[in-house]
């Protein structure tokens, strides 16, 4: 489990700084363009996807193997915001920028053992067509906008730096 957790932070270390390092156009519905939450959602729904690709290759078990990992790479990234805000939650606005790195390797660390528990305990349950469906939808759906969005964002405080 701490392995997948540890590669999902090293792919979205390079996907964050991918773009920024390059300047490649074609890396930006992948990589962080700016700073703002979407663009942090955006690299983790990538990373771990990647991540469950490399997983796959080293899986002993590939049947049923999918689902539950295309369905927590749709989730990760709100995982991410449910954690991220307990910080200014029960502290408010922190200056520092050492505890807001700190914390903000804390909060992708601690998505991705999220997602991990929540597949593992769901790819145990036979999952029916129409969840399954579901699951597909969304990920088309997560798809669409990450990419969309990467290239006109609408005015949304999510989409905005601050």
């Amino acid at each position: 489990m701490l392995w997948k957790a540890l590669i999902f932070l090293g792919i979205y270390a390079v996907l964050h700084f991918g773009y920024e390092l390059s300047g490649w156009e074609l890396l930006k519905p992948i990589c962080g363009v700016d700073e703002s939450v979407f663009e942090h959602l955006k690299i983790g729904f990538w990373a771990y996807f990647f991540t469950n690709i490399i997983e796959y290759f080293f899986a002993k078990k590939k049947h049923g193997f999918w689902y539950p990992r295309i369905l927590s790479t749709v989730l990760l990234p709100w995982f991410i915001v449910l954690i991220w805000y307990m910080l200014p939650v029960f502290f408010g606005h922190v200056e520092s920028l050492a505890v807001d790195l700190s914390w903000a390797f804390v909060v992708t660390f601690l998505a991705a053992i999220l997602s991990e528990i929540f597949e593992r305990n769901l790819e145990r349950n036979s999952l029916g067509t129409d969840f399954k469906t579901v699951i597909v939808v969304l990920f088309i759906i997560s798809i669409i906008f990450y990419t969309a969005f990467s290239f006109e964002k609408p005015w949304i405080d999510v989409f905005t730096e601050h």
